[in-house]
C-alpha cells in the first residue's frame, strides 16, 4: 500500500495546478440545480482519458466514472456534488462567476475538483488498486429532495461497499480536517401552511376572521413546541422562512401562506414533531374561526457517518495533517446534507475540510456572496481521499 501511496501522492502534486484550473473553470461557469449540463460534459471530457467506465443518465446531469478490478473485490465510492446558488457573486476574484445571479457559494465546484483530481490522480495505477474505484459527480444537491436519490435509483451504488465525501470548510482554517462519528447533521423537511379566514372592511373587523392574526398565533404556537414539546437533551429547529399575505392596509386578510423547514438529528423526535405542528395549528384555527391546509414533507434524513468508514477518515486525514490539525467537531450541525442518503444504503462517512485563509479572505460562511474557497486545501482533500481509498480496499 506504501508505493501505491506515495504514487498517488506523487501524481497529486503533478495534476494538482490543473484541478485548480478546473475548479476555476467552473467557478466562473456555475450551473443552478438540474442545469449542470456544462459541469457534467467537462468532468467527462477530462477523465474519459484515463481509461474510466463512463455512464450518463437520461433524467438528470449526474455521471458515474469507475474502474472495476474484479466485481469479487470490494468496491469504494469518492462523492461529490457540481451545483450552485441564486445568488450574485461579489468575490471579486479573477475567476468570478459569469453568470448573473448564479454563483458557487458553498463549495460544490472545490468538491467536483477534488473527485476529479483523485480520479485523474488515480489514472495510470487503477489497474494496481486491491479492488474498485467508483466516482460519484452528483447533481441537485441544494434542492429540497437532493439528486442523490436519483442517483441511488439508477444504480449508483450498486456494489458499493463503502463511500466517502466532504464538504469545504470556512469554520476550520486551510490543512485542518473536521471529523464527527455517529450523528454529524439534522435531517431536513419542510413544511407549508396556508390560513384561511374572511375578509372584511379594517374598520369591522368582527365580521372578518383575520388571518394575519390566526397566523401570529401559529407562529408563536410553533415556537413553543421546541422549548415546551421536546426534550431539550434532543435539539430540534422548526423556522418559518416565508409569510405571505394580505393585499391592502384597509382590509382583513382572508389568506396567509407560510413555509418553513425543520431540522432534527433524532427520528423519534423527527416523526413526532409534524404530528405536534399540526395539533398546534389545528387548536389555534378552530379557536379562531379559521381554516387551514398543512403540508409537510419529508426531505433528507439526519448525516450518521459509520464508525468503521470514520476511523479511516480519522486515520488518513491524521497522516496527511498531522494529529493535531484532525479535529473531533464533537457536536452535530442542524444543516442538512443528501449525502445522508448514501449514508442510509452503505458504509461510509462524511468530513469538513478547512478552506479559511484570512490572507486570501476565504473565511466567509456558505450561502454568502463572498464565500470562496482557498485552493491550496484541494491537493489536501485529495490526499485524504486516496488514502481512505486505500485502506479502505485494505
Amino acid at each position: 500500500m506504501d508505493n501505491l501511496k506515495q504514487k498517488i501522492f506523487k501524481n497529486i502534486e503533478l495534476i494538482n495546478q490543473e484541478a485548480i484550473q478546473v475548479r476555476h473553470e467552473i467557478h466562473s461557469h456555475p450551473e443552478l440545480s438540474g442545469s449542470e449540463k456544462g459541469t457534467r460534459d467537462l468532468v467527462k471530457t477530462i477523465l474519459s482519458r484515463y481509461g474510466y467506465k463512463i455512464r450518463e443518465f437520461k433524467n438528470h446531469f449526474g455521471l458515474v466514472v469507475e474502474h472495476i478490478n474484479n466485481p469479487k473485490l470490494k468496491t469504494v465510492a469518492i462523492r461529490a456534488d457540481m451545483d450552485a446558488l441564486p445568488m450574485d457573486e461579489q468575490t471579486n476574484v479573477s475567476y468570478s462567476s459569469t453568470v448573473p445571479n448564479v454563483m458557487h457559494a458553498c463549495g460544490h465546484d472545490s468538491h467536483t475538483a477534488i473527485a476529479l483530481g483523485l480520479a485523474m490522480a488515480i489514472g495510470d495505477i487503477k489497474d494496481k488498486l486491491n479492488g474498485n474505484i467508483k466516482f460519484i459527480f452528483q447533481p441537485s444537491e441544494e434542492t429540497k429532495d437532493g439528486g442523490s436519490s436519483e442517483l441511488i435509483e439508477d444504480g449508483a451504488l450498486d456494489n458499493v461497499d463503502m463511500i466517502f465525501g466532504l464538504h469545504a470548510y470556512p469554520y476550520l482554517k486551510t490543512g485542518q480536517v473536521g471529523y464527527k462519528y455517529g450523528v454529524m447533521m439534522a435531517s431536513a423537511d419542510v413544511f407549508t401552511i396556508e390560513v384561511f379566514g374572511k375578509s372584511s372592511h379594517g374598520a369591522r373587523p368582527h365580521e372578518g376572521v383575520d388571518a394575519i392574526l390566526v397566523t401570529s398565533m401559529i407562529v408563536n404556537s410553533l415556537n413553543h413546541i421546541v422549548s415546551r414539546r421536546i426534550d431539550p437533551l434532543h435539539p430540534a429547529v422548526i423556522s418559518l422562512g416565508t409569510i405571505e399575505g394580505g393585499t391592502a392596509p384597509n382590509i382583513i386578510c382572508n389568506h396567509v401562506l407560510l413555509k418553513g423547514t425543520v431540522r432534527t438529528i433524532n427520528e423519534e423526535v423527527r416523526k413526532n414533531i409534524s404530528n405536534m405542528m399540526k395539533e398546534s395549528i389545528d387548536g389555534v384555527c378552530k379557536s379562531m374561526g379559521a381554516n387551514y391546509n398543512f403540508d409537510y414533507e419529508f426531505g433528507q434524513p439526519e448525516l450518521i457517518n459509520g464508525k468503521a468508514a470514520t476511523d479511516i477518515i480519522v486515520q488518513s486525514a491524521c497522516e496527511v495533517v498531522s494529529d493535531e490539525n484532525c479535529i473531533d467537531l464533537v457536536d452535530p450541525v442542524m444543516g442538512g446534507e443528501d449525502f445522508s442518503e448514501y449514508l442510509q444504503k452503505v458504509s461510509g462517512a462524511f468530513f469538513r475540510l478547512g478552506t479559511c485563509s484570512e490572507d486570501k479572505g476565504t473565511c466567509v460562511p456558505q450561502h454568502n456572496s463572498r464565500f470562496n474557497v482557498d485552493d491550496d486545501a484541494l491537493k489536501i482533500g485529495m490526499k485524504i481521499l486516496g488514502l481512505s481509498v486505500l485502506k479502505a480496499l485494505k
